[in-house]
């Protein structure tokens, strides 16, 4: 790992999660991370985008829990196993990363139309076309066509999603769950044991669907361990 900035501390700033809390990171720079350095992090609660590594570091909340699904023991669940048969003419590949303007028009219509939130390239090229350590790329196929692209690292022992774009005119085919059991299969695939989901909190609604991928494990900020229990 080249480190090229030392661990800091951000601002405090409005909490995006929960609006009535105040949130604080703390982050670094870093390239040439290995599955064993990317690993490392993983298992102790940093994410990434690019070369920018952060975890919460909030004064007065711990809120926000890491949790990785046990994927060489996942069942789908009912809704998931309907998922899984609504989409089951998609076509899903993993490989190396891919920049393609199609992928680039996914991404700008699933920041404008879900979020208001107004994209660039450049940004898009860092965050995940500027890779740091070990990772690939999901891409789901409609007859042919390119309609949603994931993000994902590599550690020695799983894959971590690191972000997942779709268009956003297939929005009722319920691509975020799809993608997610498609990439837990991958993990088992690989014989890796985790699959990380990056934070849950449970106070907010939009996190919700990342506690549904069962069994799961939580990582515990006081005692650095991962346990089924939520702490």
């Amino acid at each position: 790992m080249i480190l090229l900035q030392e661990p800091k501390l951000d601002e405090l700033a409005v909490c995006p999660y929960l609006p009535q809390r105040q949130k604080q990171f703390q982050y670094f720079f870093a390239k040439d991370l290995d599955e064993t350095e990317i690993t490392f992090l993983l298992a102790r609660g940093w994410r990434k985008f690019g070369a920018y590594f952060f975890r919460p570091a909030c004064p007065t909340c711990q809120a926000c829990v890491p949790i990785r699904v046990l994927a060489q023991e996942f069942q789908p669940s009912k809704s998931q196993r309907k998922s899984l048969r609504r989409n089951r003419r998609l076509e899903v590949t993993f490989g190396p990363l891919n920049y393609s303007e199609r992928a680039y028009a996914i991404y700008k219509d699933h920041s404008e139309t879900r979020f208001g939130q107004h994209s660039d390239l450049e940004g898009f090229l860092f965050n995940f076309y500027s890779p740091s350590c070990p990772n690939l790329q999901s891409e789901y196929y409609l007859d042919g066509e390119l309609i949603a692209v994931g993000y994902l690292d590599q550690g020695v022992d799983g894959l971590s999603s690191v972000y997942f774009i779709y268009d956003t005119a297939y929005s009722h085919l319920g691509l975020g769950t799809f993608s997610i059991i498609s990439e837990i299969e991958y993990t088992r695939h690989l014989g890796l044991p985790h699959y990380y989901l990056g934070y849950f909190v449970r106070d907010c609604q939009s996190m919700g669907y990342k506690d549904r991928f069962k069994p799961a494990e939580y990582y515990h900020w006081q005692t650095g361990r991962w346990q089924r229990t939520e702490p």
